[in-house]
């Protein structure tokens, strides 16, 4: 059975002063992004660490600001063995953060949807570290860590001229744990039979829902709570950790709300609400 400890803790100390370990441990740095660390190695997914989108919407209808501060500075991060980014959308693939990982941690590797490469490249990161990947591929990182890209649907499925999807979600096997992060995602037909076949220990997925408003403002949506809770269910997925909310108040979910549903299950799903300075570690 699948544990999740929790740990207070200042999450750039533990970043920084982290030993080889075969516990997964992971902090959520807000949004959609995660920091995982297993055996001698640290990686990112979908990290938003700037305020890029405060300067880019300044003065329009949806600011973006940030309801709270990021929990680390990119350049004060390193020995990263690799990045995940999911899709081009600034809070999951920051050209505020990206470059500066890239340029402080010269072996880490950025594996990105193979629909971006270019804009990976436009965006500073050196062709040298960037690993493309499409789905239905997979990537060996090393001998315990092993990353497979599935599709994800930001409203719709997604493919460019060459077939390259541009929304990926990523299946992680971290040793003997497997977890999922959708990135931006809602329900599709495949999803649950795309995720059955590798065994999820672990979904992470968002729940800040959609509607007409966000949509029309080129706001795309994600899954609801219970849009979440069923995949897990129908993908016998045992630990469900709900994320993207608590970033800018436009699209964001009451974590008071969520909390009262979480109780309210009635299921046998263990459902983490995330919180910053707090270490989580997998037990199995």
């Amino acid at each position: 059975m699948i544990k999740i400890h929790q740990t207070k803790c200042d999450t750039a100390g533990c970043l920084l002063s982290y030993e080889k370990s075969t516990v997964l441990s992971f902090w959520w740095l807000g949004q959609a992004g995660f920091a995982f660390q297993f055996m001698d190695t640290l990686n990112l997914i979908d990290p938003y660490l700037s305020d890029c989108l405060a300067e880019k919407y300044r003065g329009k209808e949806f600011p973006h600001i940030r309801m709270a501060p990021p929990p680390v500075r990119p350049d004060e991060i390193s020995k990263l063995e690799f990045v995940l980014c999911t899709h081009r959308h600034s809070d999951h693939m920051d050209p505020g953060t990206l470059p500066v990982l890239a340029e402080n941690n010269r072996k880490c590797r950025f594996i990105i949807p193979r629909a971006e490469n270019k804009t990976a490249v436009e965006m500073g990161i050196p062709r040298t570290q960037i690993q493309p990947i499409n789905a239905g591929e997979s990537i060996q990182i090393s001998s315990e860590i092993q990353v497979h890209a599935i599709p994800s649907a930001h409203v719709n499925i997604e493919t460019n001229q060459n077939n390259d999807h541009l929304y990926l979600g990523y299946i992680v096997n971290f040793g003997n744990i497997t977890i999922y992060h959708s990135g931006d995602c809602v329900p599709y037909p495949q999803l649950v039979r795309n995720l059955e076949k590798y065994k999820v220990d672990i979904a992470f997925l968002p729940i800040n829902g959609r509607d007409a408003l966000r949509q029309s403002r080129g706001v795309p949506g994600n899954f609801t709570f219970e849009e979440a809770v069923d995949i897990c269910r129908h993908a016998h997925i045992p630990v469900l950790l709900v994320h993207h909310f608590g970033m800018f108040d436009f699209n964001t979910v009451d974590p008071a709300k969520l909390r009262e549903k979480i109780r309210n299950l009635g299921i046998d799903l263990n459902c983490v609400l995330p919180e910053m300075n707090v270490k989580y570690s997998v037990d199995n």
